[in-house]
């Protein structure tokens, strides 16, 4: 089984001074890699030397080095993400360049560290494997039926209207799908029979 990942509650960062030059890390979460270039655009600086990023979502991730020397930037700060057990995670670092070089360890220990160190303070919080049900719902029930599925902690995803009801998607945490979905059937007296989407 593998370890259970955290995302960040909320964005957070980090600065610190090496050897003249400024290092403001950036991380934010985020649930899809549009979201993760947003951010990028949003918080990086035009003016400085270099906006270094990487992201992580899932199995999907990007890194970029902007000008720094190939594997110097932004592979340490993805290695930073994953290393601190983070998903669904965006950082970028930027470099105001302050006359003195680092070399390439001192760069990757500089961009890597900055990573490393902002999510270690940021605010964790763990993700939850989230999944879906599907059912269809008749005019009358349909009302009762929104109310129960949000107290239960449940999202309606997508409702689509048909001559005899709605068709619901429906969003919860995956160990409580069979809760909801067996509470619903009851409260419909099995008329509704929500199945899960694969």
């Amino acid at each position: 089984m593998s370890t259970p990942l955290d995302t960040l509650a909320a964005p957070c960062r980090h600065e610190e001074d090496i050897r003249k030059s400024r290092f403001l890390t950036q991380a934010a979460p985020v649930g899809n890699p549009a979201d993760a270039l947003a951010f990028f655009a949003a918080v990086s600086d035009p003016a400085a030397t270099h906006n270094c990023w990487a992201y992580r979502i899932g199995d999907a991730y990007r890194f970029h080095d902007d000008g720094e020397p190939g594997g110097t930037a932004g592979r340490p700060i993805l290695q930073a993400i994953d290393g601190q057990g983070y998903d669904q995670v965006a950082v970028v670092v930027t470099r105001w360049y302050g006359g003195i070089k680092l070399g390439a360890g001192g760069l990757a220990r500089a961009y890597g560290g900055g990573a490393a160190e902002c999510l270690r303070l940021g605010p964790r919080v763990p993700l939850v494997a989230m999944g879906q049900l599907v059912m269809h719902c008749e005019f009358a029930e349909l009302a009762l039926v929104q109310a129960r599925l949000r107290d239960m902690g449940a999202t309606i995803d997508a409702e689509t209207f048909t001559a005899d009801g709605a068709e619901l998607t429906v969003g919860a945490p995956q160990d409580a799908l069979e809760t909801i979905s067996a509470r619903i059937t009851d409260l419909s007296r099995g008329r509704i029979q929500p199945r899960r989407v694969p």
